[in-house]
């Protein structure tokens, strides 16, 4: 294995692993286009991915995958042989099969969670995986294995984390998990199911009433004169009782 492939790729996984959180071990998704160039390239893949990645893999693929290649025919036999001694990833088509490069392309859904490698042939496939963020895609090429360089959405998504446009999904999580901790999270959940209904009914009865009239403006303030006056006129009033007695008259003799 040249050096010079083993540097280009050592670069494009440090992409990955910086950027989108990728670990060892690598999940790596095969169908049967790859399994097939490989058996007529005579490519090892058990033995040469490892090298060729530089760290402990896990090849996996998934019951549609092998289901397809059982309904080509005997041509596609030894790349059903090979893709049976990986590991089977559960998908969500146990039931009704759906294609090849439509059940890899839901195990992505929309933003690689898992942080899978695809292994394909499909150019079909590998140009709906270049539209997901942060997909390696691996092929054959001239008898060896490729690590495709990172997808223009790709390079454009981290460039928008890194300018502080989007979040990742590591810290989307992170996020979550610290509202949920904080009760933020139920809080908003229980008030969007108890939504408020409408209840139909006669109106309040306190909004039919008659608004009262306020008074057009404040009465004028009493003088010192006048509020003199009035004590005095009531001190006349109930001062009945206060001083000397009223002495009566004097009645006239009858000589006068």
């Amino acid at each position: 294995m040249k050096i010079k492939r083993q540097k280009h790729a050592k670069k494009i996984i440090s992409f990955y692993k910086y950027n989108f959180n990728f670990r060892e071990p690598f999940q790596i998704l095969l169908d049967g286009t790859f399994c097939q160039a490989a058996l007529k390239n005579k490519i090892q893949i058990k033995e040469q991915m490892p090298k060729y990645l530089m760290g402990e893999v896990q090849l996996c693929t998934t019951n549609c995958v092998l289901k397809e290649l059982e309904s080509l025919g005997k041509e596609l036999y030894g790349a059903k042989i090979i893709l049976q001694r990986f590991q089977i990833r559960n998908c969500a088509h146990f039931k009704n099969p759906v294609s090849a490069a439509e059940c890899l392309q839901s195990m992505l859904e929309t933003t690689n969670p898992h942080h899978y490698f695809i292994a394909s042939q499909d150019q079909d496939l590998t140009t709906a995986v270049k539209k997901i963020p942060g997909v390696p895609l691996l092929y054959i090429i001239l008898n060896t294995i490729v690590l495709d360089k990172p997808s223009p959405r790709s390079v454009s998504h981290v460039q928008a984390v890194q300018a502080g446009e989007l979040v990742t999904p590591e810290q989307q999580q992170s996020i979550c998990k610290l509202k949920q901790e904080q009760g933020i999270v139920r809080d908003g959940a229980e008030r969007r199911g108890k939504k408020r209904k409408k209840k139909s009914g006669n109106p309040n009865p306190l909004s039919c009433l008659k608004k009262k009239k306020k008074p057009a403006g404040h009465p004028p303030k009493k003088t010192d004169g006048e509020k003199r006056k009035r004590s005095r006129h009531k001190r006349r009033k109930t001062g009945g009782g206060e001083g000397p007695p009223l002495q009566p008259p004097e009645s006239k003799s009858a000589g006068e």
